[in-house]
């Protein structure tokens, strides 16, 4: 009994100890398994406080629109930074600083100082509309002439701000230029926003613009330019129209979006000559939609109308300007309004040398005219040059920009297909119509077009890729954090997903936000870091011998470029200027040139008495032209419009002719008869030569 017992009794503890084992296993598999599921748990749960997080940020306009408000005041400090540091501005003499407005720059600028100079605001304003300094022996009326309306307001506003103690009327006037292009990246990044419904999309575009400076702005170093006053209204003007043309907007939605449309659309055209040819694109775009049935016919009539007014106002502000009136926007818009009736188009000759322009440059035949050879042998009005590509590239806004318009392009073309076939329909269903709107909406659809039209021509015109570049940030940045966009896209591809249209739509745009960061903040920081200073020794001499030497009535003839500097500087009357819009100042301007041509002395001495000349300023630079190929100096140009043959070699026009007489500019600084019947030589430097025209009895004007 007792052998069996102690059996039983190491039988039952070798049991107990297997079920101990077992029981340890499964403990430890539990453990393990429980452990996996905790790892994963915390995985799960960190995604989604991070997705929580972003979504309470994203869903915060007050602090998206406080980003938005530092960036653009960022951009704003940025380039007021890069133009003190590139001049040293506030080291400079005054007569320095206001060389630096370079060209027309300085004409505009000159009504400013004009303005601040007169005893009265009465007084100043009868200057401007009596005008007969800027064009000698012509009295012209500045405020139809020219869009100046905003240096007259400044001017105005610093007499009456009382601020002359605090701060000098020049950096009044830089800081409100500055000021505005704020207000331009605020637009731009709600802009964006408005289109992707995320905020983020704003700080990408407004990133984008910043790092893109080179070929998204030029304020730096052209301030009083008038794009630098209009383009801030326009980005405001986007940003509105992009708000209205929302679908399912509210009425007091619609009035407030429509009232700033109303607003920024009058600034923008009584700020820039050239509103009536980009509100002309503008209609092109909404026509377009109207057409293809992509936005709401009665939205369209309404942007015509602001249109219209804008113009018509800013027509009667400028008194009776006819180059606003016979605008093509004008005859385009009441053509769209009464397409099925009649298209109206008015002949015009203040801004023909546009059309002339145009006609040579896209191959419609070759052209002799001066006026449109200026522009077609400036750079800024040739093609847009290749190394654009490369810098857009390089901060990554053109492969994304490339990428994005090949998507939303596939799905305009289906939403407008769709639209053509059931329009042949006598009634289309609703549930159709809000369809093809969900695919693209009427607001994006307008962004769109927008940026193919100006694209188009960014890529035939470099100087208006301005508008382009600055546009194609808004663009890319909002279908890059479209939920919408990246939704449809990977329902094409099949690899839709609610997580996953989450997760590229803002791990995308944090990828590079990384990268200009890593690649481009360095870069700014030595940028700013850059001092230099302005130096042009040769034309302060010029303009203080000028003020010192000549009489406050002496007028001057010279280069476009020349005379608007010495109109500023100086205060003397001139007989031409770069503001070009105007058929008899451009036959003034052929004809004041004739200094660099093949002309007797007496001819050109007769030619410059007509406009009530005392000087002449003569350029190297100009006589010796290097710059331009053959064919496109002006020397050349003036020859060939003479019908003479260009100097150097190379091949004539057989019908040109060799001219008996040297070249003007040339032969006059040999001091020979005849030349020294008519002038005398009074002021040389190393780049200008100054000859006194000299009185003389029975000469034929």
């Amino acid at each position: 009994m007792t052998l069996r017992k102690r059996n039983r009794q190491f039988e039952t503890s070798a049991v107990a100890s297997q079920c101990s084992l077992e029981r340890n296993d499964k403990l430890t598999v539990v453990h393990a398994a429980t452990h996996e599921n905790n790892n994963t748990s915390s995985w799960e749960l960190a995604a989604t406080r991070i997705w929580s997080f972003l979504r309470t940020i994203e869903i915060i306009p007050l602090l998206g629109l406080s980003v938005g408000v530092i960036l653009g005041c960022f951009h704003s400090w940025y380039v007021q930074s890069l133009h003190e540091n590139f001049l040293w501005f506030s080291n400079i003499q005054v007569v320095e600083q206001e060389i630096s407005f370079r060209t027309e720059c300085g004409l505009y600028y000159s009504y400013y100082k004009q303005m601040l100079q007169a005893p009265t605001i009465t007084q100043g304003l009868k200057e401007l509309l009596y005008d007969n300094k800027t064009e000698s022996r012509r009295t012209i009326n500045l405020l139809k002439r020219m869009n100046i309306y905003q240096e007259v307001v400044l001017s105005i506003l610093y007499k009456m701000l009382f601020i002359e103690r605090y701060l000098e009327p020049v950096y009044f006037y830089l800081y409100t230029v500055f000021g505005l292009q704020a207000v331009y990246v605020t637009s731009m990044y709600i802009t964006s926003w408005l289109l992707s419904g995320t905020w983020m999309s704003g700080a990408l575009a407004a990133i984008w613009y910043i790092l893109n400076r080179v070929d998204t702005t030029r304020v730096e170093f052209t301030i009083p330019l008038r794009e630098n006053w209009s383009l801030p209204f326009f980005a405001l003007q986007i940003m509105a129209l992009t708000y209205y043309l929302k679908p399912q907007l509210k009425p007091t939605q619609q009035w407030w979006s429509f009232t700033l449309i109303i607003i920024s659309t009058f600034l923008f055209c009584i700020t820039w000559q050239f509103n009536q040819f980009i509100l002309l694109i503008q209609a092109l775009a909404l026509f377009s939609m109207d057409c293809l049935d992509m936005v709401p016919a009665s939205k369209v009539t309404s942007l015509y109308l602001v249109h219209i007014a804008s113009l018509l106002l800013v027509w009667i502000l400028q008194f009776n300007n006819s180059m606003l009136l016979g605008s093509l926007v004008l005859s385009f818009i009441l053509a769209a309004l009464i397409v099925r009736h009649l298209q109206k188009i008015l002949g015009l000759e203040s801004d023909e040398h546009i059309f002339k322009f145009l006609k040579a440059k896209f191959g419609f035949g070759a052209t002799r005219d001066f006026d449109a050879k200026l522009y077609l042998c400036e750079e800024a009005f040739g093609l847009l040059p290749s190394d654009t590509f490369q810098r857009l590239l390089n901060t990554l806004i053109l492969p994304s920009y490339i990428l994005i318009l090949v998507i939303t392009a596939v799905i305009a073309i289906i939403v407008a297909i769709r639209n053509l076939s059931c329009s042949s329909a006598v009634i289309q269903s609703t549930s159709t119509k809000e369809q093809n709107m969900t695919m693209l909406r009427p607001d994006m659809a307008y962004n769109l077009l927008h940026n193919v039209l100006f694209g188009l021509l960014a890529l035939s015109t470099m100087r208006m890729k301005y508008l382009w570049t600055s546009h194609m940030c808004v663009f890319a940045s909002a279908a890059i954090c479209s939920s919408h966009l990246w939704s449809l896209s990977l329902k094409a591809i099949r690899l839709h997903s609610p997580q996953l249209v989450r997760v590229m739509r803002f791990a995308v745009p944090i990828l590079i936000f990384i990268y200009l960061y890593h690649e481009f903040w360095p870069k700014i920081m030595i940028e700013l870091s850059d001092l230099r200073e302005f130096y042009d020794p040769d034309t302060v001499e010029l303009m203080n011998w000028i003020k010192s030497k000549t009489s406050k009535n002496a007028v001057f003839a010279g280069s476009m470029q020349l005379l608007a500097g010495v109109k500023l500087c100086t205060g003397r009357s001139i007989t031409n200027h770069p503001h070009y819009e105007d058929k008899k100042l451009r036959e003034r301007t052929k004809q004041i040139y004739q200094m660099y041509s093949k002309r007797s002395p007496e001819e050109v001495y007769n030619i410059l008495r007509i406009y009530g000349t005392d000087y002449i300023l003569l350029e190297d630079s100009i006589c010796y032209e290097r710059r331009h190929n053959r064919g496109c100096r002006l020397r050349d140009l003036l020859d060939v419009a003479n019908g003479h043959v260009m100097d150097g070699p190379g091949a004539n026009d057989p019908d040109l002719k060799l001219s008996p007489y040297p070249r003007f500019c040339d032969e006059i600084k040999y001091s020979k008869p005849p030349y020294t019947l008519y002038f005398s030589r009074v002021f040389k430097n190393k780049t200008f030569h100054v000859y006194k025209l000299k009185k003389k009895k029975n000469v034929h004007y």
